[in-house]
Order: C-alpha cells, then sequence, then structure tokens
C-alpha cells in the first residue's frame, strides 16, 4: 500500500492509504470525498461552538432584526420554542442577531464541548505527524458523532432551517459564502504529483503517474479543474528552514561583534602612547593628582 500525502493549502492535509493499482478517477473521488468531509466537519463545530452560547439560529425571517423590529413586525420564532435544549436554558443574547439566545445548561455545553473535540482528533491535520491515515470510515465516525449529540443536547431536533440540521441532512446551501469556495466538486478535482497532473482518463492508474513500488510515500496536491499547477514544494521543510535561520542569525551576531572590535582598539594600549617614553626619562609615570 502507498501513503499519499495530500495537500490542499497549507492547512488541509491529510494522509490517505491505498494501492498503486487504483484507478487515478477512483483515487480523486475518494480523496476529494474525505476532504469535502473535513470541511463539513470543521463548519458543523463552528456552528456549535455558536450553540453553545446563543443556542439555535432564528428563522430568516428574524435573523439580524432588533427586538423592537420583531415586535414591530409581529414575527415569532415558533421553531425556538419546540426546540429547546434538554435540561432547561439560560438567556445569553447573541450581540449579532442570529441567534434566540437560549444557552443551553452548563452540563449540555460540557457534553457539546467534549464531543467537539473529540471529532476534531479523530480527522486532525496533527494525524500526519502520526502517520495515521485518514479514511472515508473516520470522516463518517465524526459526522455521527456529531450527529448523536445534536440528538442528546435537543431531543426534538433543531429547527428545519438551522445550519446545522443542514449540514448533516447534505442539505446545506454555502452558496455567497466563503466556504462555497473551498468546497471542491469530485468531478472538477484533479490530483498533482511533482508539477504533473495525474490524468483520470479511463484506465489510468496510480502506478502510470507513481511507479511501482508499493512501500512509498508520495506529496500529491489536491485542486480544481483550471486552477492550474500548484505551487512546488519547498527545498527545506519548516524545521529545517528554522535552524537554517537560527543559523544565519547566529553568524549575523558575531559579526555585529566583531565590527564593533575596530581595528585601533590598541590605541588605547601604554605601548601605543607616543609620550609614554619622555615621561619615563623625567621620571614622570605613574604620577597621580588625586590628593592623599
Amino acid at each position: 500500500m502507498v501513503l499519499l500525502h495530500v495537500k490542499h493549502g497549507d492547512e488541509s492535509q491529510f494522509l490517505y492509504e491505498t494501492s498503486l493499482e487504483t484507478l487515478v478517477d477512483d483515487c480523486t473521488l475518494n480523496i476529494t470525498t474525505i476532504y469535502n468531509g473535513r470541511l463539513k466537519i470543521s463548519r458543523i463545530c463552528s456552528e456549535l461552538e455558536e450553540v453553545k452560547k446563543h443556542g439555535t439560529l432564528y428563522p430568516p425571517e428574524i435573523m439580524g432584526l432588533t427586538d423592537e423590529q420583531v415586535t414591530e413586525l409581529k414575527l415569532v420564532d415558533t421553531w425556538g420554542e419546540k426546540c429547546l435544549p434538554s435540561g432547561g436554558y439560560t438567556l445569553n443574547k447573541d450581540p449579532i442577531g442570529r441567534r434566540n439566545g437560549k444557552q443551553p445548561n452548563e452540563q449540555m455545553q460540557i457534553v457539546l464541548t467534549k464531543t467537539i473535540e473529540e471529532v476534531k482528533s479523530l480527522v486532525s491535520k496533527k494525524l500526519v505527524q502520526s502517520q495515521i491515515p485518514l479514511t472515508q470510515k473516520k470522516v463518517q465516525e465524526a459526522l455521527d458523532l456529531l450527529r448523536g449529540v445534536v440528538r442528546i443536547v435537543y431531543p426534538m431536533n433543531l429547527p428545519p432551517h438551522d445550519n446545522i440540521r443542514l449540514e448533516l441532512e447534505n442539505q446545506e446551501d454555502l452558496t455567497g459564502t466563503h466556504a462555497s469556495l473551498e468546497v471542491i466538486e469530485p468531478n472538477a478535482a484533479q490530483l498533482w504529483f511533482s508539477g504533473r497532473e495525474l490524468l483520470r482518463d479511463p484506465g489510468k492508474k496510480l502506478n502510470d503517474f507513481l511507479g511501482r513500488n508499493e512501500k512509498t510515500k508520495v506529496v500529491l496536491k489536491l485542486t480544481k479543474i483550471g486552477s492550474g499547477p500548484p505551487a512546488r514544494e519547498p527545498l527545506l521543510n519548516e524545521q529545517d528552514q528554522k535552524l537554517l535561520m537560527a543559523h544565519a542569525y547566529k553568524k549575523q551576531e558575531e559579526l555585529k561583534k566583531l565590527n564593533q572590535d575596530d581595528d585601533d582598539f590598541y590605541l588605547d594600549a601604554s605601548w601605543a602612547d607616543g609620550g609614554s617614553l619622555k615621561r619615563s626619562l623625567h621620571q614622570m609615570g605613574n604620577i597621580s593628582w588625586k590628593p592623599k
């Protein structure tokens, strides 16, 4: 099995294990599914952090309005009255007016926090350092944990317009958001190795581009079709760059110290004093002008 180190930018990276006999098209689809799954998990976790503080989302017709405007227009958050957190809530008003302010109790906040931490650890990029590959099964496990904690905290489920529920039901609409720029459609994805595109032509396998040594590790770049070849990997990794910079700084400090020791520092020495011979002949050396 070959270990693929998949990268999309600096932050999004993970390991994927497969065989070199795998079709490029199948590998690209699997990698893109994992990549998009990690993005979905990140979006849900971010929303759950807000749920911990300010409860569920207002419906679109109320979101962003002031209390006076809501009263004047006679609008009611009916879903917010039905979808209450288990164990009750305390009011913690959302300063930007997105959520209804019904903050889950402390125990439910702890449950949410622990689940978010566990889920993030399942798909963290730190797994790369531990040489642990990521699979679609692990991504699905993380999503199931998120789905489960939502059911625990909100037994009546979240409102149908809540972003978290839409994400878990694969009904999210990311149009016009920054998240939409990050998502890569499986059919619009391409893989690159050493500046060379892995063509998804029928019958093309990974070994047509990566060789036939299964026991190896390869860095692949994931991009969108039409975005051109990705930037090449730096010649030095981050650790080597830090060592090189530290060495350069040390040499720079040494040069500064040498420059401070000017070539005429010897003038302060007694043997370089032009009047020392005259004072010696007149027996005027070592005369102290301080009163005893």
